[in-house]
């Protein structure tokens, strides 16, 4: 019966464990110089050798032959372990005997002194799912257990082990395995079972395990059994139903180049042919995080990377996209990729996700916002745009001086604007802005913002002029008390008196009215019409 290759190739020394030397040789220091502990809790990720190391360990502790900490698997218990026939070396699964009475019924049993074995012991494998009440029942004997009595506890979840359980065990932390580490154990089991496959293909299978060994090997196991003949990187993306860094890598760059259509049309490529919409989210979320990474941390990031694509492709890239807009995109893709599970089609939300990543002006969020800002400093701080200074006004002609309209009924056409400064030739600097603060207190409060900003002053001989940017404007300013405050005011700053008339500056004014005086006359001659106040 054929077996799977994580199991064929499970590792039965410490040696053989992959990417865990420090934990394996702190074990075999223990098991030489017989300072063994009673208790022990193996935490990590999967696939990353906690169960393998529990059952070495279980086999070491009752070996008749040690290998320098190693068992010798010859002798009549290293062997009857590996058959699972010893009835002293249990392995329980929590997840099924999470009771109350289960843990009581092993407290039961674990007195006895071993029948086959110098130890008894007991490997309990995902120890967080014990309920708490079986936690408290487990407490004591694990705090004191009999001398021939050994506990290995296993979990991927160490949060939810109680602090009583963890001071009582010695802990050992299993991290994940680095790509170059698999691909090692990936070759050496391939060239064992006569699997020929190419260096490129060996690399994306470590990159896909994702840090643990028996997915690789899981993942080394189904694509060459769906192969006939060499295993190659795409003969793995075709098995797998992964999209292919080259065409992540075309939908991304249609991305930051904002091509709605060619990325719309990638897409649906890979739609047609297979490909998982999941897996082709996760892996633009893993090479936009990589970009990031390299925008973020150039030089310590290239050790980050998970190796979606290749150091080219990500050189190109890098330069196409900001750090904002590669944020906004790391998270407009998970919150895709998190609405998955309650979805009713996924095409859609990834094709809607993708016209929001390839158009940021259609969303006015504050990330959209961010990152075209940030695209636009990038832009200026490498050269690609130049911010031009802007030259100094030329002198001119003098311009010719505004003639004042008479108060009258009867106005002259309107003033055109002056090319001379607002504050006029002679006028001292802050003179406007010194003259509102003392006028604007007596002004009415919806009339104070249009004084302020829509009147600019001249001085000519012993004539303060005030040039309107309206007729309405002109309507409102001509009010005696705002006169005589701004009469007295200018001659106090000025040291002289002067007089004030009115003008109207630009296209404003036709025959005597700009658009809102025309309203007016109309509302006034047809009060059946239009109710005017």
């Amino acid at each position: 019966m054929y077996q799977a290759l994580y199991r064929k190739y499970r590792p039965q020394t410490f040696d053989d464990v992959v990417g865990q030397r420090s934990i394996t040789e702190t074990l075999k220091n223990q098991l030489i110089t017989g300072r063994l502990s009673h208790a022990y809790l193996f935490t990590g990720t999967r696939g990353t050798g906690k169960t393998s190391c529990a059952k070495i360990l279980a086999k070491a502790v009752n070996c008749e032959n040690l290998q320098d900490g190693n068992p010798c698997n010859c002798c009549a218990a290293c062997r009857s372990i590996d058959s699972g026939g010893c009835m002293d070396v249990l392995e329980i699964d929590a997840a099924s005997n999470n009771g109350v009475d289960n843990v009581r019924t092993l407290r039961e049993d674990a007195v006895y002194t071993p029948s086959e074995v110098r130890r008894r012991v007991y490997i309990i494998d995902e120890v967080h799912m014990l309920s708490m009440a079986a936690f408290n029942a487990l407490l004591k004997i694990i705090e004191e257990p009999p001398e021939h009595l050994v506990f290995i506890l296993a979990t991927t979840e160490l949060h939810k082990v109680p602090a009583t359980i963890l001071s009582r065990c010695q802990r050992y932390s299993f991290r994940r395995l680095l790509p170059e580490d698999i691909g090692g154990r990936l070759n050496y089991v391939a060239y064992q079972e006569g699997i020929a496959i190419e260096p490129e293909a060996v690399s994306l299978l470590a990159r896909l395990a994702d840090g643990g060994l028996r997915d690789g090997l899981s993942l080394l196991d189904q694509c060459a059994s769906a192969t006939a003949g060499t295993l190659t990187a795409e003969g793995v993306y075709q098995c797998l139903g992964l999209a292919g860094d080259r065409k992540t890598a075309a939908l991304m760059e249609a991305i930051a180049r904002g091509d709605t259509p060619a990325a719309l049309e990638i897409f649906s490529d890979l739609y047609a042919g297979g490909k998982d919409v999941a897996a082709m989210t996760g892996e633009l979320s893993s090479l936009a995080r990589d970009l990031l990474i390299l925008k973020t941390a150039p030089r310590s990031g290239m050790s980050m990377l998970s190796g979606v694509c290749t150091d080219q492709e990500l050189a190109g890239l890098q330069e196409l996209l900001s750090a904002g807009a590669l944020l906004r995109i790391t998270n407009r893709l998970q919150e895709t990729a998190a609405g998955f599970a309650r979805s009713a089609d996924r095409r859609l939300d990834m094709e809607l996700c993708l016209v929001e990543l390839c158009a940021p002006e259609l969303q006015l969020d504050v990330q959209s916002l961010n990152a075209r800002l940030s695209k636009l400093e990038e832009a200026v701080s490498s050269g690609k745009v130049v911010v031009q200074a802007v030259a100094a006004p030329q002198q001119s002609a003098p311009a010719q001086p505004v003639q004042p309209q008479p108060m009258g009924p009867q106005q002259p056409p309107p003033v055109q604007p002056s090319q001379q400064p607002p504050n006029g030739g002679e006028l001292p600097v802050g003179f406007w802005t010194d003259l509102m603060q003392t006028v604007l207190p007596q002004v009415q409060p919806g009339h104070r913002s249009f004084l302020a900003r829509q009147v600019k002053p001249q001085l000519q001989g012993d004539t303060l002029l005030l040039l309107a940017d309206s007729g309405f404007g002109k309507q409102v300013l001509d009010q005696p008390a705002y006169l005589q405050a701004i009469r007295e005011r200018a001659a106090a700053l000025l040291g002289r008196p002067v007089a004030v008339k009115l003008a109207v500056q630009g296209p404003g004014s036709v025959d005597g009215a700009d658009g809102f005086g025309r309203i007016a006359d109309f509302g006034r001659q047809h009060p059946d019409i239009v109710e005017f106040k």
